[in-house]
């Protein structure tokens, strides 16, 4: 049995000069360990995903240089690098690669034959595909090689997600004649709740329809809104030896240590975990250090803090609680308690004064009309004020705490509470930030209960309460998962036994607030369809049905 080393690593996209050398360095280790063959993930050389540098000329010959400076390194060792190659034929200007490397040589190349084009990925702006299998002997091995949705064939995914096309190449079909020793995938695949599970069960389907062991590298670190979760994995007849989530790992497959037979994801414990590391990478790969927010004594804002608090340590969080003369003295108390609980700093500044003194301004032209949204937006944009005065006086980068059931629903302020540089829990429903309080509280209480039992409020006029505007959330969360994830019609929706009038108030509330949605900061993507890149509705439009 070879010796494999699964080198998950976190690139940053771009930085070829920073990643060529992280390489580099991993083949050294695996080298010592006596390894034949070390694998890298999908475009590691450039990270994924790369976008329009890929139209930089000096960016793709930097690329292709940095794959021959990496075989160099490969004295008595096998590296399978992903990068870009040129395609000197018709089609598109570029290959996605596999690089098989060793002694200063490119001894093979795989060109990817599957290009994505759905949700969030757009390879086939950029990519040509090729249908040329690639099976190499190495050591004496046949060594079958491909590139991440190259295994997601009808013959291993017979019912894609909704969006997802059929593929009708099938190279697992085409490999299974070759009868290849190992199968080794290079991925960048990126996090979504329901992902993990399904994403190994095609892999040990491969196992299964071609009788060999399995080597599948995927990417590990955040870029903007994708989280890759890395979970690399070797399979065989005997079981897997899995890489850790959501940190950069190089695992050693050796053939006597103990491989595991099962795999149990916590669904909730795995978007805890995706969520600080989203956090954590986006703010280091920026050269970030500390996080700024507006906390309420609600429950979005009591969770980012804690996210924020575990992925860059308590003392890098500051929050401004902004009460005005709508807020609860309980919001308040609340809120202090959440902070000296989880030894957050904060600073409580009243939003009183500065709104009364706007009311007092804008009366001329205001003049016979009476009170409505535009006073609660006043207050949602003045406390943002003060919370971008403090970021930028301060040099912390405000985290944005709305949900995805406000942003489905346009239950936001634009220019107010939808400020930030990144949404922590725009990809995460109301039901499940409960979901996610009650998990934060299962070794202690973290959270105060009360923050966690009281009736969701924007706080925004007397007695508000979220339900006045929106269906109660156990009833919106499900109408909305259906129309974005599952994107179901309205007739399925109804017909599965929800109230018609309901369904069709939120369904114009979806598609009512695209351009809201537009001007919103990039979502951290935790589900199969997020907000953002993966889903592109035209802002002006007119729906019929």
């Amino acid at each position: 049995m070879l010796r494999f080393a699964l080198c998950q690593l976190n690139y940053i996209v771009g930085d070829i000069e920073g990643n060529k050398q992280k390489i580099v360095s991993a083949i050294q280790k695996a080298k010592k360990e006596q390894v034949h063959i070390a694998v890298f993930s999908e475009l590691s050389i450039c990270g994924y995903p790369p976008y329009d540098l890929l139209f930089d000329e000096a960016f793709i010959q930097q690329s292709i240089d940095a794959i021959q400076f990496i075989a160099n390194e490969c004295k008595d060792i096998v590296a399978i690098v992903g990068g870009i190659d040129r395609n000197l034929s018709e089609g598109k200007a570029l290959f996605n690669t596999a690089f098989v490397l060793t002694n200063g040589n490119i001894i093979a190349k795989y060109n990817k034959a599957l290009l994505p084009t759905y949700d969030v990925f757009d390879e086939a702006r950029y990519f040509e595909p090729s249908y040329q299998p690639l099976v190499i002997e190495i050591f004496n091995k046949k060594i079958a090689i491909t590139i991440c949705e190259d295994l997601w064939t009808k013959s291993l995914d017979p019912e894609p997600a909704i969006g997802k096309p059929q593929y009708q190449y099938d190279i697992i079909e085409k490999l299974k004649t070759q009868q290849p020793d190992y199968l080794i995938n290079i991925a960048a695949s990126p996090f979504s709740y329901t992902q993990i599970t399904h994403r190994y069960e095609i892999l040990h389907g491969a196992q299964l329809k071609l009788n060999c062991p399995i080597v599948y590298v995927n990417q590990v670190g955040v870029h903007t809104d994708l989280i890759f979760d890395g979970g690399s994995i070797f399979i065989d007849n005997n079981g897997y030896h899995i890489c850790h989530f959501f940190n950069e790992d190089l695992r050693i497959v050796d053939p006597n240590q103990i491989l595991y037979n099962h795999f149990n994801p916590n669904p909730i414990r795995f978007i805890y975990d995706a969520l600080v590391f989203g956090i954590k990478d986006f703010f280091q790969k920026n050269k970030f250090s500390k996080a700024i927010l507006g906390l309420s004594g609600g429950i979005d804002s009591a969770v980012v803090a804690i996210l924020a608090a575990d992925a860059l340590g308590a003392h890098n969080v500051h929050a401004l609680l902004m009460p005005s003369r709508y807020s609860s003295n309980h919001s308040v108390t609340d809120a202090i308690e959440l902070c000296q609980r989880n030894h957050i700093t904060y600073d409580i500044i009243s939003i009183e004064p500065v709104f009364s003194k706007t009311e007092e301004i804008l009366l001329p032209i205001f003049s016979g009309k009476k009170p409505d949204i535009t006073e609660e937006n006043i207050q949602a944009r003045i406390r943002a004020i003060y919370l971008m005065a403090y970021s930028n006086k301060h040099g912390h980068v405000l985290l944005n705490t709305s949900n995805k059931s406000e942003m489905a629903t346009g239950y936001g302020t634009l220019y107010g509470d939808m400020c930030g540089a990144i949404s922590v829990l725009g990809d995460v429903y109301k039901t499940q930030v409960y979901e996610l309080a009650r998990y934060l509280n299962h070794d202690r209480e973290r959270i105060p209960q009360h923050i966690i039992k009281k009736t969701p409020s924007a706080e925004l006029r007397p007695n508000q309460k979220d339900s006045d505007s929106l269906p109660p959330y156990e009833i919106l969360d499900g109408i909305l998962f259906q129309l974005i994830e599952q994107q179901q019609t309205v007739e399925d929706i109804i017909n599965a036994g929800f109230d018609k009038e309901t369904v069709y108030k939120v369904f114009a509330l979806l598609y009512q607030y695209d351009f809201k949605r537009y001007q919103a900061p990039p979502v951290l993507r935790i589900s199969p369809k997020a907000f953002g890149f993966g889903r592109r509705i035209p802002l002006v439009k007119i729906l019929s049905y």
